[in-house]
């Protein structure tokens, strides 16, 4: 059955195996892993097993694929509009591309087939990588063809150093499309934010380091040694546990690869629980971060009162200081327990000020507009005339929230 397909796929299409040659069985494409970029032979479940077309066992085959199992879509590919096999090509595939029907002088395309399509065997065609764009391997050829010695002046300058402001920003961006939930500008922002692992990953290949093979494998091994409760025999019944648990096996990787640093010399001692928060986080992000990672291992305030009393105590010490050196350090020590009396209730600090910062920029925004419209500068009211336009700017915000 199979032969006498991949000959017809020769002999019509072109077709050569030794270049490779995916073989998926209709009833289970939403659960079968695709690369576009490789000839895929579509087979109902019923021609693979020699069955006739029709018959009653043929049927029961097509239903349940072919193990009788449910057929559960691949994570991460589905999605709102990947539910059957008919939405998935179309996500992988351009609308245009050909599909050639075994036994059929006519070909179709993508953006044509029903369901009656794929009770026939089907062929599909390589795409192109540069429309392989679905991939997850799409990104990196684009990302090596740019790099290429006739591809992008831009991208072939670029360093790992000269890409590190780029990677923040869009970072941020991610940040700043996260406060309206799930999107698709939300989508396009991850894309920017993959776009720099894909940069740093082919710079790395280039230098015979890594590849995104070994990303994806960094953090796949990773993920699943420290969900044990998921992966392995341990416990975990609360975020809790998670987090406690999560801490003790970095604990765990951080002494280890002291160890194996020290193995022929000098042993050096295990990594802080703090090393691996990145000086390049906003302050506000990282103290919260250290105090969380603390927490987990135990220090922390056993409760609210005594957060608050330092933060008191920091009040009455920042008032006292009596040097700018000392007042900058008491104001950072005020700041950082005032980081703790977020993380306490549960929120996150940063969020916190960016929201305080956004309300301060539209209700100064309004009073701009407001001394505008009295034809005053700024500069030249007073400060109870600037703290009337203030308040006014509340109201009105108070009165657009009741409406």
């Amino acid at each position: 059955m199979l032969d006498a397909l991949i000959a017809e796929a020769r002999l019509r299409w072109g077709l050569d195996p030794a270049a490779g040659l995916s073989i998926v069985v209709a009833e289970r494409l939403v659960a079968t892993l695709l690369e576009p970029s490789l000839p895929v032979l579509v087979v109902p479940a019923a021609r693979l097993r020699g069955l006739g077309p029709g018959s009653a066992a043929a049927t029961a085959s097509a239903a349940d694929g072919t193990s009788g199992a449910p057929v559960v879509p691949l994570p991460g590919r589905h999605g709102p509009k990947g539910q059957d096999a008919i939405a998935i090509l179309a996500r992988l595939y351009p609308a245009d591309h050909l599909v050639g029907r075994f036994g059929a002088a006519e070909a179709t395309t993508v953006g044509a087939l029903t369901a009656d399509d794929l009770a026939s065997p089907l062929y599909l065609a390589p795409v192109p990588p540069v429309a392989d764009a679905a991939s997850p391997w799409g990104m990196p050829w684009i990302s090596a063809r740019l790099r290429a010695p006739d591809g992008c002046p831009w991208d072939r300058e670029q360093t790992h150093e000269s890409l590190r402001g780029h990677l923040l920003e869009e970072a941020y961006e991610v940040y700043d499309a996260l406060a309206d939930g799930a999107t698709p500008a939300l989508a396009g922002e991850l894309g920017d934010l993959l776009l720099q692992i894909v940069l740093h990953a082919q710079l790395a290949a280039e230098a015979g380091v890594f590849d995104m093979t070994d990303v994806w494998q960094a953090l796949a091994t990773k993920i699943v040694r420290r969900h044990p409760h998921v992966f392995g025999e341990a416990e975990a019944r609360t975020a809790s546990d998670v987090n406690r648990q999560w801490e003790r096996i970095k604990q765990a990787e951080r002494a280890a690869a002291a160890d194996g640093a020290g193995a022929g010399g000098t042993a050096e001692p295990p990594k802080s629980a703090l090393d691996g928060i990145s000086r390049a986080l906003p302050a506000l992000a990282a103290s919260q971060e250290m105090q969380e990672r603390a927490a987990h291992l135990g220090y922390d305030w056993p409760s609210m009162d005594g957060v608050l009393a330092k933060v008191r105590e920091e009040i009455d010490e920042l008032v006292e200081a009596e040097s700018p050196a000392h007042r900058a350090e008491e104001l950072g020590d005020l700041l950082f327990v005032l980081v703790n009396v977020g993380r306490k209730t549960g929120l996150e600090a940063e969020a916190a000020l960016r929201g305080a910062n956004d309300k301060f920029r539209r209700r100064f925004r309004h009073v701009e507009l407001a001394a505008a419209a009295k034809g005053t500068a700024l500069r030249d009211m007073t400060f109870e005339q600037l703290d009337a336009l203030w308040d006014a700017a509340k109201a009105a915000e108070r009165g657009e929230t009741q409406a």
